[in-house]
């Protein structure tokens, strides 16, 4: 069951590209609306369509597809059917077939490429998700998003990052403190920092990014839940891994960020950091290949 906090943006994001498909401001106006396009069919006519996967990848997306036929069926008082073959999470092999709908023609046409759109982006974030969390296989380490999201689509890549086997970091600037370089700057150093958003937010995890090890040092020192490596080489890495150990006791997590790339991925978890952050996981849409073909 997906969170209600989810299912809220789901039905908000649907209507937001519904009302861009069809040329209106609100959901009420979609009533007024019509795909001209599928307008040349007659009105009564039914059909059934598959929807094909031509890639291999992981699935997410069924939610959001569910809801595009949902409210286009509530708007133009149709009923559509949606026969799921695979789940949210499960990987399936190039050429699959994922879902059949069934119902009036018109509304199958209109609600396809937003249906898909979403399915394809999100599935794609699930995929490549999924082929970094492999890199990660015999180690400890997690793997983190960021908040390197596409506008107005950050819970549902950051679910599709959860399909794919990875974890989510911060939600945004409200749930944990991530206190980077122009946050010291502007605060007047790490120490500064840490201590302000302690007295100031109490409950809440407090990440501070660092660029070296003094700066690793300072936040050691200062209580750092989680510390962030910024661009450190791997020797930089082992070296940070042990000092923390030293003063911590393992107690403060360390998460390694900066460009990276499957190719450098499990060097930097062989060195024994708690978490890393790949913004690429969502900046970078790379859509899976759907088609829908009416049989």
């Amino acid at each position: 069951m997906l969170p209600a906090s989810l299912l809220h943006d789901i039905s908000k994001t649907v209507t937001w590209a519904l009302c861009e498909d069809l040329g209106v401001n609100t959901y009420q106006e979609l009533a007024t609306s019509c795909d001209i396009t599928a307008e040349l069919i007659p009105l009564e006519n039914q059909a059934v369509a598959n929807i094909i996967s031509r890639d291999a990848c992981v699935i997410c997306g069924l939610a959001w597809v569910n809801e595009v036929f949902k409210q286009l069926d509530n708007i133009y008082h149709t009923t559509t059917k949606i026969t799921w073959f695979v789940n949210d999470g499960e990987s399936v092999k190039a050429n699959t077939t994922l879902f059949e709908l069934t119902g009036n023609a018109r509304i199958l046409l209109t609600g396809e490429r937003t249906a898909l759109n979403f399915l394809q982006s999100l599935s794609g974030t699930a995929t490549v998700t999924s082929q970094f969390v492999k890199h990660l296989a015999g180690t400890t380490t997690k793997l983190l998003d960021t908040r390197k999201t596409l506008p107005g689509l950050r819970s549902a890549q950051k679910y599709a990052v959860t399909c794919g086997g990875g974890v989510n970091h911060r939600i945004g600037l409200f749930d944990a403190f991530l206190i980077k370089e122009n946050h010291i700057a502007a605060c007047g150093g790490i120490e500064k920092a840490i201590k302000t958003a302690r007295i100031n937010h109490s409950d809440k995890t407090v990440e501070v990014e660092v660029e070296n090890i003094e700066e690793l040092t300072q936040a050691l020192n200062a209580g750092s839940d989680i510390i962030m490596l910024d661009n450190f080489s791997p020797q930089m890495i082992e070296q940070a891994v042990q000092l923390t150990t030293d003063i911590s006791a393992g107690k403060t997590k360390l998460e390694v960020s900066g460009n990276m790339t499957l190719a450098t991925l499990t060097d930097h978890a062989k060195s024994g950091v708690d978490f890393i952050s790949v913004g690429a996981l969502t900046k970078h849409v790379q859509a899976v290949d759907l088609s829908m073909r009416f049989c």
